[in-house]
């Protein structure tokens, strides 16, 4: 959630100076350097990896390589540019109010809509690897995983833990917005149908991985995050664009 949130400031603060475009890439610039890069990493291993290779001993052999190939390199960039499509798509009404100087209430909604998205994909997205942890046994060498925690699986207790923050960041973000007296319900859509999309998504990633690899590993948990959020971007722009 803290990564979310420091990117939907970064957004919005920089909705006064630089058109939409400037601004989503300064945002998603800020939360790749907050967080090291190291899902985008694993997205670009993965890619590499599953795309480059037939066997399993093969694909893992892969991306273990630090150099990125063709397959990551195509992967990492659509990734980045369908997310700053879907950002620029959201943020693009609220640039339009601010600069034909309209209702203060019809800029703070549509300021709205685009932080509440960024937070709550990035959030929820971060949950998905945790419970793949659970669900899917790793697959690398145990003995030299560069993080031999996430090699492991995620006690239940934490697991009942991120579900529980996620949940409530949920109901904050609803009971928060009941107070603003704007469309509750459009959220409340938003929130489902992005969450449904992250849920299949992260099903999708599960079978994909086992079917591929028999399990998880690092780069593969960093995949996960990447390809949840945004989905759930995808299908919350579905829901709040008409309304923007």
């Amino acid at each position: 959630a803290l990564v979310g949130m420091a990117g939907a400031l970064v957004l919005a603060a920089a909705a006064f100076w630089w058109p939409p475009a400037v601004a989503v890439v300064l945002s998603m610039a800020f939360t790749v350097w907050l967080t090291g890069g190291f899902h985008e990493d694993g997205l670009a291993d993965t890619c590499d990896g599953l795309g480059g290779a037939v066997s399993r001993e093969r694909a893992l052999m892969i991306m273990k390589d630090s150099r990125i190939g063709s397959y990551g390199s195509l992967g990492l960039m659509l990734m980045l540019l369908l997310k700053a499509a879907v950002l620029t798509s959201l943020a693009t009404p609220l640039f339009n109010e601010l600069d034909s100087a309209e209702s203060s209430h019809v800029r703070q909604v549509l300021l709205a809509w685009t932080m509440m998205a960024l937070i709550w994909c990035h959030a929820a997205s971060r949950l998905v690897p945790v419970c793949l942890t659970r669900v899917l046994p790793y697959a690398g060498d145990l003995d030299h995983a560069k993080a031999k925690p996430l090699a492991m699986q995620v006690p239940w207790s934490n697991v009942l833990a991120a579900v529980l923050i996620t949940a409530l960041l949920a109901f904050a973000m609803v009971f928060w917005w009941g107070f603003t007296a704007w469309p509750v319900g459009t959220l409340l859509s938003a929130l489902g149908q992005s969450s449904l999309a992250m849920l299949l998504g992260a099903a999708a990633c599960a079978r994909w991985f086992h079917k591929r690899l028999g399990g998880f590993t690092g780069d593969t948990l960093g995949a996960s995050q990447q390809i949840t959020e945004v989905m759930g971007l995808l299908a919350w722009l579905a829901v709040v664009h008409p309304v923007a």
